[in-house]
């Protein structure tokens, strides 16, 4: 599918992509968020795939009030964004894509990676959407806690949570393990939220990733791409029965598993 990507500034001088399907829609909304490394060409070509799945897709830079954003980029800094923030700067982008007619706001996604990987659910827990996106972020023992960033408990955030989460993981990751994505799925089912939560064998931390080889795993890219894809439709579907609680987990891990042993992958 032939699709189009915009560079735009929204109000607040935030800039973004847009990326859209061929024709007048209106398309399901996804909003895409980055990695810590901020707005890279990975995170163009993630809304221009999603774009060809049939989204419309804005994928704001998040962290551009960053004062050096290509040493960002590099990873040599990072752009510590609160909680308050996020939601301030998501609701810009939904206003944004709300101007477009292409775009259906009345059916958005929120996906985020990395260290944006919690605020799918900050923002879920106080703007009711359709569904929060997960990859390899949120599940950490260090998101659980309170701190001058994240002022609210993530269990305080749950509770408010009212879609349903797609979360996808892998077992080498050496920031999150396995005990932390279940502590996030007994979270979810304490508070009857529907879940489609993956953990994939053999794959680090930003697995998904093809910019950077030595964590990019292709098969379980692929298998999680699809995955999220099949949530998507299910779940943007109009006549998708939200009041039914749909819980999914798919594990695949090593008989030996022993998150102590993860390390870092470029």
């Amino acid at each position: 599918m032939t699709v189009s990507l915009e560079n735009i500034i929204c109000a607040n001088g935030m800039t973004a992509v847009i990326a859209s399907p061929e024709g007048k829609g209106p398309f399901p909304v996804v909003v895409l968020m980055h990695e810590r490394y901020g707005f890279v060409q990975h995170t163009r070509d993630q809304a221009a795939r999603c774009a060809r799945d049939g989204y419309f897709v804005i994928a704001p830079n998040f962290f551009f009030r960053h004062p050096d954003l290509e040493l960002l980029n590099s990873g040599g800094s990072r752009y510590d964004m609160s909680d308050p923030e996020s939601v301030e700067l998501m609701k810009v982008a939904i206003e944004t894509a709300g101007k477009d007619p292409r775009a259906d706001i009345k059916r958005v996604a929120v996906a985020g990676y990395c260290q944006t990987g919690r605020h799918p659910l900050v923002f879920a827990s106080e703007v009711p959407i359709t569904a929060a996106i997960v990859w390899y972020g949120a599940a950490s023992k260090r998101e659980w806690k309170i701190n001058e960033r994240q002022p609210v408990t993530l269990d305080d955030m749950i509770e408010k949570i009212k879609c349903p989460v797609f979360a996808a993981f892998g077992a080498l990751d050496h920031i999150i393990a396995v005990e932390d994505v279940c502590r996030m799925r007994n979270a979810f089912e304490k508070n009857l939220i529907s879940y489609d939560i993956h953990i994939y064998a053999g794959a680090p931390h930003g697995w998904l990733n093809d910019t950077m080889p030595g964590r990019y795993r292709k098969p379980q890219a692929d298998a999680a791409w699809a995955a999220q894809q099949a949530f998507l439709k299910q779940v943007m579907a109009l006549d998708y029965k939200a009041d039914l609680v749909s819980w999914r987990f798919e594990s695949d891990i090593q008989a030996d598993y022993d998150f102590s042993k993860n390390v870092r992958m470029e």
